[in-house]
Formats: C-alpha cells, structure tokens, sequence
C-alpha cells in the first residue's frame, strides 16, 4: 500500500478500522490511492455519521423521551 495512505489511515483510526471491517478496502486503496474520499464516505455511512442518519437518531431520541414522559405522567395520575 502507498505510504500515504499508510500514514492518513493511522492519523485517522476510525478509517483504520473501518479498512479491518471491510478488508476490500485494502485492495481498493493499494490499486488506487486516490479514493481516499470514497473511503471516508463509506466509513461514515458505516458509522452513521451522515445527516440523514443523525436526524434519524436524534427523532429517536425525542420520540423515546416523549414516551418516557407520558409514562412517568401516566404513573403520577
């Protein structure tokens, strides 16, 4: 593998262990070092750090405390 895609991916390990989890990555970056931006796309997608997907989360979330309220006001009547 290049040596700069080397030492990007130990300056970054969430990249790291995205390339352990999906071993294709390796030939991928070693054919073509150029698609460091693809990886970090796909590492955030795999990591649910995209906007979509922290919307998601956060609806999640808000939906979870609305119901603990109605419960906990349910309890207290």
């Amino acid at each position: 593998m290049d040596p700069i895609v080397t030492n990007y991916l130990k300056q970054n390990p969430n990249l790291a262990e995205f390339v352990r989890y999906n071993p294709v990555w390796y030939r991928y970056l070693s054919r073509d070092p150029g698609r460091m931006r693809e990886i970090e796309k796909e590492a955030k997608v795999f990591y649910g750090k995209t906007l979509p997907q922290r919307i998601k989360n956060i609806n999640e979330q808000v939906q979870m405390i609305n119901m603990l309220s109605q419960v906990a006001k349910a309890m207290k009547d």
